[in-house]
Parts: structure tokens; sequence; C-alpha cells
């Protein structure tokens, strides 16, 4: 099954134009009519919206955690990291109290996702197995320079002043 959160994350609409001619095919071969090639496509939409918005629930958990942690503005924290700075780098003497409550509230989140039926223990139990892994690898690599809406910047360049 799909979740809202899949669908959220998926290709940013380049498949809706492939979604759209395909389903557009199955109207016109009479294997779907043409309300519910239009409910399929509304249920998808309302997915994408909903996976939106959970995603962008759990960046604002997460910046939560990582400001209250080192005891920073959202602001400051990211001009640092547009400044191309690891969270390591910002975090500096609070680097281990930083990854132990990032690993906490990952952890939390995997636990809660399992105990609302969204992923199988045995997904949560080999999530959990790679959050600190992946928490510290994160903090200690500052992330690649970003483009004004958010894209890579193209090889080669500085986003830095």
């Amino acid at each position: 099954s799909v979740s809202a959160t899949d669908v959220a994350s998926a290709d940013n609409g380049k498949g809706r134009e492939k979604l759209g001619s395909a389903l557009s095919g199955l109207v016109s071969k009479g294997t779907i009519t043409q309300s519910q090639s239009d409910a399929i496509t509304k249920a998808l939409e309302d997915a994408r919206v909903a996976g939106k918005v959970v995603l962008d629930k759990n960046r604002a958990a997460e910046l939560a955690v990582i400001t209250s942690t080192l005891g920073i503005t959202e602001e400051a924290l990211k001009t640092r990291l547009k400044a191309g700075d690891s969270l390591a780098t910002i975090a500096g003497a609070n680097k281990d109290a930083l990854i132990a409550a990032l690993v906490a509230y990952k952890t939390k989140v995997i636990t809660d996702a399992q105990a609302a039926g969204k992923i199988t223990a045995e997904r949560a139990a080999k999530m959990k197995a790679n959050v600190t892994t992946q928490v510290t690898e994160n903090v200690n690599n500052p992330r690649p320079p970003r483009g004004p809406k958010g894209q890579p910047a193209p090889a080669g360049t500085s986003l830095r002043s």
C-alpha cells in the first residue's frame, strides 16, 4: 500500500502526466470510467497533500529538537546550515547531546509509526538499528549547497558569499 508520505515525497509531479495518460488510456479502452479516473486522481492528490502536511510537521518537530538542544534560533540554525556548516560544527561541545536528542526523537517517531500500524515490528526494528548511524552521519556531514528553491546548486558552484 502507498502511504501519504510516500506520495508526498515522490517525483514532485513528474509522474502526474504519465498517470493521467495511463488513466486516459484505461478510460478510452472502457476499463474504467471517467468518473473512476477522476476519483483516482483526486485520491492521489489528497494523499500527496496529506503527506506534505506530515512531512512538514516532522521537519518542524526535528528542527525544534535541534534548536532546543543547541539553544539557538531556527533562523540562526538555517543561516549556518546554508553557509555550509555541519550540525556537528554548529553544535560544538553539544554534538553528543544533539546526536542523543535526535536519536531519541527519531526512535519515538518509529515507535509511534509502529504503534499506529503504519510499519511492521520487523521494519521498525530494522529502522531503529540504523538510527544512531544515520543521525551521526547527518550531524557530521555538511549538507550540499542548495539553490534558491531548495534544489541542489549546479556542480562547481558555491552559494557562500
